[in-house]
């Protein structure tokens, strides 16, 4: 995901966005204690998204 698609989403659907990132991110974990996880680099992209997320809603509120 990129900051310029984030950047055009008001904080309602920033929210939203985060919490669907952290279900899929606690989905792929269950996945690597299954030994079910082929990507590895799946994780870690999740926790970058998650990370710019919460930067972009950051940022809108400290414009308000």
């Amino acid at each position: 995901m990129k900051i310029e698609e984030l950047n055009t989403k008001n904080l309602k659907e920033l929210a939203s966005l985060l919490k669907e990132t952290q279900k899929e991110l606690v989905n792929l974990r269950d996945q690597l204690t299954l030994r079910k996880l082929k990507n590895f680099a799946e994780i870690g992209n999740k926790k970058k998204d998650i990370a710019r997320i919460l930067t972009v809603i950051a940022q809108k509120e400290s414009k308000v």
